[in-house]
């Protein structure tokens, strides 16, 4: 019983640190829109969700290797650019720099809303354990 609510916690929080981190990939492509020969970078989700829960069900509960009794537990993360892609853009600009600023306005307002979607969805998740828990 706790494992099911473990890994469906576990889908949202890697989901929830995914959506963050593209949120602030994204970001960083309006920020350099004017940055001559910048290449705009991004992630595919949904490959590097099932990757993240994929890692998730291999490393067990506790990944991460402690040296003493009273240290927490902790989960990798891949936190590097490893498997930030370069975005291919429909139109060349003559600066050499590949932020389209509508792509990347409508990426952002996607993923924001998104990431708002899957926090409702776990405030939702946490709500409905509690009251069983209570009941």
């Amino acid at each position: 019983m706790i494992d099911k609510i473990d890994s469906t916690l576990r889908f949202h929080q890697e989901a929830l640190n995914l959506r963050a981190r593209r949120q602030e990939v994204l970001a960083v492509n309006i920020a350099h829109a004017d940055t001559p020969n910048y290449k705009a970078r991004d992630f595919e989700f949904g490959s590097a969700l099932s990757q993240a829960v994929e890692r998730g069900r291999q490393s067990g509960s506790s990944p991460l290797a402690t040296t003493s009794s009273r240290h927490m537990t902790g989960y990798k993360t891949s936190g590097g650019d490893a498997d930030l892609l370069y975005r291919m853009p429909t139109q060349s600009s003559i600066d050499g720099n590949t932020v389209e600023m509508d792509a990347e306005r409508v990426s952002f307002a996607d993923n924001a809303m998104r990431y708002e979607l899957n926090l409702t969805v776990l405030s939702s998740r946490i709500k409905s354990l509690l009251s069983a828990v209570q009941s």
